[in-house]
């Protein structure tokens, strides 16, 4: 009797996302609260009611206001209009360094369980002297060396996340390779690279994109951590950690500027967790049989 070299793993079914969002009632809250963000970011000049970057400064530090929701900063630009186009930067940073992560790091990660040996070892290695650091402090390293751009934000980023894509794509990797499927497809002579993308690669995608969303919460918050430092996207441009730190010497007096795009991040970040409980509960079997 043949044995089949197709992947013995089924994908996961809509069914089973819309299951786990039945079960976890949270996970709606965090979906809503994502697309009211998007939502805000990609639609942000209709959203703002004024050019984040219109100074004004007759109309500085002024407090909430029914013209000005979220108050002014200390040159009179618009605190709300800033936070909708800063939802702009920390989304547009954490989804590109984390898919460039999960790309690079999967690979890495498989490459490395399915070859094994010596190679695999080397590789481990470098990747615990990665993972030794603080992903800030590593971040905080990278972004230095290349420079604040936007660009340079999403590479610092994306290097401090690799490791992590590459630990969680190895260990299965490790057993996926021995099962009938992967035997299957070496016997009828497929080239490594056909059955670690097509054979292996399927059978772990669903932990890594759960993964994906819990780390891009990580990375919005790194994101936010460098440009308070003032290694991120450089002034005038708006972000959230920008906006914190232009606040955090007035917040005795203006408390609005550090108040809300921090409450902005913590929104974000919950939003992003509730999802990836939801999503976690949808790939695992043994949660989706409870």
């Amino acid at each position: 009797m043949s044995v089949s070299a197709t992947p013995d793993v089924a994908p996961v079914r809509s069914s089973g996302i819309l299951l786990a969002f039945r079960k976890n009632k949270l996970s709606w809250l965090g979906l809503g609260l994502l697309l009211i963000i998007v939502f805000a970011a990609v639609f942000a000049p209709l959203v703002a009611p004024f050019d984040p970057l219109q100074q004004n400064i007759i109309m500085r530090l002024k407090p909430p206001s029914a013209e000005h929701w979220m108050g002014t900063d200390s040159y009179g630009r618009d605190v709300f209009s800033r936070l909708v186009y800063g939802a702009r930067i920390s989304l547009i940073v954490g989804f590109f360094a984390i898919l460039i992560a999960m790309v690079i790091g999967s690979a890495i990660g498989i490459l490395s369980g399915y070859i094994g040996g010596l190679f695999d070892q080397i590789v481990m290695g470098v990747l615990d002297v990665m993972l030794s650091f603080p992903t800030l402090l590593l971040g905080l390293m990278v972004a230095a060396m290349l420079g604040a751009s936007l660009e340079n934000l999403i590479i610092a980023i994306a290097i401090t996340e690799i490791a992590p894509f590459a630990r969680i794509a190895r260990a299965p990797t490790i057993s996926l390779k021995s099962r009938d499927f992967v035997e299957a497809g070496r016997a009828l002579g497929f080239s490594r690279l056909r059955l670690m993308s097509l054979h292996i690669f399927p059978n772990m995608v669903g932990t890594v994109i759960v993964m994906s969303s819990l780390w891009m919460a990580a990375a919005i918050r790194t994101e936010a951590s460098l440009s308070f430092i003032g290694l991120g996207v450089p002034p005038p441009v708006a972000t959230w950690g920008g906006m914190i730190r232009d606040g955090f010497e007035t917040l005795l007096y203006a408390w609005w500027l550090p108040v809300f795009p921090s409450l902005a991040i913590l929104l974000t970040v919950l939003a992003l967790n509730l999802l990836g409980d939801a999503l976690r509960d949808a790939v695992d079997p043994k949660l989706r049989s409870e």
